[in-house]
């Protein structure tokens, strides 16, 4: 039964989550205003996010190592912090040296945080006995929908490019310091694994190879809409102004509504069913995106990616932090190939945006979103943990 601990952690993870979504929307959504700034071709802008998920793998793999020594609460309070601070930097910098060191410096600390946020969340889902992951991934929806509108806003509004980027994440470095001490201790989150504790501490990576794949394959998805989408609505549809960061908005705000429901769907239909039908509405939502005559039509397919999408990642930490011993490094390696998708979409949409058009560069992400159909059994609980928790 949880304690009035586990609640206190369980909201603490919740803050966690909503800062990051927050700091990663309002770098994303400027996407297109820092390659004007600076004047970067396609192949450069390309350069720069192919930039931040290779530097957020080595990320990961520290924050993996750094908290099964010292627990991920430590790492994930600093890492946090350095994120907010750097995507304040970023909104004020004006040079193309800058731009690269910086953004090498946010890929390592937002690797971190991913790794070790996703950590807590596994723990405080241990203490509660049922799927809670889902949960936390809607409130960072919440706060990268925040981040996206508060773009929308700013921009329609004329406020200089600094402030758009430094207020809102001011705002989450505040509640990322008042909430975070109260995430769980290394101790107490060694305690929460005792339930689901294995025999050998060795990770093995037979489990965790469909869940690294189906992670991959969504993050090339994920990496077309956050990396292109302002690009793709100025590119394809001449949207202009506020409408522009909108689709990302869309994305967002559908991505938020399929997760509130989400842990529910788990426990009643259990995960395989549910991300097997993810990866279908997320593959027609992209190719929407490809045909779209208009901005309503391709906002409209932007929010049916999200929908799909909403649910593998969570599932997909769920399932490596059943594990038991070890599962620090379980999710991390999980995590790692979250940057594995996206610099290979990020890759594949700029190389193909150049060679032919940004429309067409959005159909291998489809292709690929439709193969976690075929890895989501891999997600299923093995029919000892559901004897574990009937017993």
């Amino acid at each position: 039964m949880p304690t009035p601990r586990d609640r206190q952690a369980r909201v603490a993870t919740w803050a966690a989550f909503f800062v990051q979504g927050l700091c990663f929307a309002t770098l994303l959504t400027h996407v297109t205003d820092l390659q004007r700034r600076f004047e970067l071709s396609d192949g450069d802008l390309t350069l720069v996010l192919l930039l931040v998920p290779v530097i957020a793998g080595v990320g990961s793999a520290a924050a993996g190592f750094l908290a099964a020594r010292y627990g991920s609460a430590l790492v994930l309070r600093i890492s946090q912090l350095a994120v907010c601070v750097i995507v304040v930097l970023l909104g004020w910098n004006g040079g193309l040296t800058g731009l690269y060191l910086l953004s090498a410096a946010f890929g390592l600390a937002v690797g971190a945080v991913d790794a070790t946020m996703n950590m807590q969340a596994v723990a405080v889902e241990r203490t509660y006995g049922m799927s809670v992951l889902t949960g936390f991934h809607a409130v960072w929806s919440v706060g990268s929908m925040l981040g996206a509108g508060a773009n929308s806003a700013f921009s329609a509004l004329g406020v200089d490019l600094g402030w758009s980027f430094t207020v809102p994440v001011v705002i989450g470095a505040v509640i990322s310091l008042a909430m975070l001490p109260r995430l769980y201790g290394r101790e107490e989150e060694r305690a929460t694994a005792q339930a689901v504790e294995t025999a050998a501490a060795r990770v093995p990576w037979r489990p965790i190879i469909p869940l690294c794949l189906a992670m991959a394959f969504l993050y090339v998805g994920d990496a077309a809409v956050s990396n292109y989408s302002t690009v793709y609505m100025e590119g394809a549809l001449a949207a202009t102004g506020w409408l522009v960061p909108f689709a990302y908005f869309a994305y967002q705000a559908a991505m938020l509504l399929a997760r509130i429901p989400g842990d529910l769907a788990v426990r009643r239909y259990g995960p395989a069913p549910v991300v097997r039908l993810g990866a279908v509405a997320a593959a027609l939502g992209l190719l929407g995106v490809v045909v779209a005559p208009g901005p309503l039509v391709a906002v409209v397919s932007f929010g049916l990616v999200g929908v799909g999408l909403s649910i593998i990642a969570p599932q997909s930490f769920s399932a490596a932090g059943r594990l038991g011993a070890g599962a620090e490094t379980a999710i991390a390696r999980v995590n790692l190939f979250n940057y594995v998708g996206f610099v290979v979409g990020a890759a594949a949409v700029g190389t193909i945006n150049d060679l032919v058009n940004v429309r067409v560069a959005f159909i291998p992400a489809a292709v690929l979103v439709v193969l976690i159909v075929f890895l989501a059994r891999g997600f299923q609980p093995r029919a000892a943990e559901v004897a574990a928790r009937q017993g």
